[in-house]
């Protein structure tokens, strides 16, 4: 299933309007301004015409397909060794969680945070006792929190798939709840972090490191998108589906050009585990110089790359 990232503007619904003329077949959102602290409860018209539009779509259906993805706001820090700023990031992690079960949204996309003047082992442990805390302040709520790897700059957390599997191990033994967090993949942060998604032997040798290491079975979102900067940048730049460097041998710019259908995106779209997971580009806006969407341009690029299944 092909989305992207869609802007609210006006009304969340909008969002929903506009994957449906783009002919997309899920969404991804923010639920609130995504750069500030304190925001307005959702009003009750705006709850009710989202779930209005949902229905309509047939993307409200428990148990299909997950088509509606938000991801949570970037000032989150649930690794913070700083009190207060930890503190916070539960709160607003807290309404993140409330707005998605709210809205019948059941995966919530975060990056897992940064130590910053801490240390990686407190940073995990304080990301685990967070979620502790996040799900019982959320008990009953049906959305799934969905780690993201990085590109692992700074003292980010969640660059390689070691880490991503041993927090969710930690999250688990301390909440007791594994059914309340899972994945999701960044094409381009796992590039820029270091696993080379460029062809398409070396992106399934990825996906098949990840599995090992976390399990795709627990993988229920994935961003599809090309990136800037070169294999193990550590650069977190976004770019066109085959305009980037996973197009490119070796997964560096100077490299040879592949055909797209011998990049990693190919590998990614045919994995037979990620059926009917949400796939969502969150590559640049705008329009090319015939006025066509690139979101409609990335998405037919992706759509080319699916193979017919094979016969028993």
């Amino acid at each position: 299933m092909i989305g992207s990232h869609l802007s609210v503007a006006g009304g969340m619904h909008n969002a929903l309007l506009e994957a449906e003329a783009l002919k997309l077949d899920c969404v991804q959102v923010f639920t609130k301004n995504q750069r500030q602290w304190k925001i307005k409860p959702l009003a009750d018209e705006a709850v009710d015409l989202w779930l209005a539009e949902l229905q309509r779509l047939g993307w409200d259906t428990p148990e299909g397909p997950s088509r509606s993805v938000s991801h949570a706001s970037y000032l989150i820090n649930l690794a913070s060794p700083d009190a207060d700023l930890w503190n916070k990031s539960i709160d607003l992690m807290q309404i993140e969680i409330e707005r998605c079960d709210q809205l019948h949204i059941p995966l919530l996309v975060h990056h897992p945070g940064a130590y910053t003047t801490g240390t990686e082992a407190g940073g995990l442990k304080n990301i685990a006792k967070a979620c502790k805390i996040l799900f019982k302040r959320t008990n009953g709520a049906k959305v799934v929190v969905c780690l993201e790897n990085t590109v692992g700059s700074g003292s980010n957390l969640g660059r390689t798939f070691d880490q991503l599997g041993q927090l969710r191990a930690m999250i688990c033994d301390t909440t007791g709840e594994p059914e309340r967090v899972g994945f999701c993949f960044d094409t381009c942060h796992a590039h820029a972090g270091g696993y080379d998604m460029s062809s398409r032997e070396a992106a399934d040798a990825a996906l098949d490191e990840f599995d090992a290491r976390c399990g795709l079975e627990f993988l229920h979102v994935l961003h599809l998108n090309d990136s800037k900067g070169d294999l193990a940048s550590r650069k977190d730049r976004h770019e066109h589906i085959g305009d980037g460097t996973l197009g490119f041998a070796g997964g560096v710019s100077g490299g040879k050009k592949l055909a797209l259908g011998k990049t990693g995106f190919a590998a990614v779209v045919n994995r037979p585990e990620l059926a009917n997971r949400p796939m969502i580009m969150e590559t640049p806006k705008g329009e090319n110089p015939k006025g066509t969407p690139w979101d409609t341009i990335n998405a037919r690029r992706l759509r080319r790359l699916v193979e017919p299944p094979r016969a028993e």
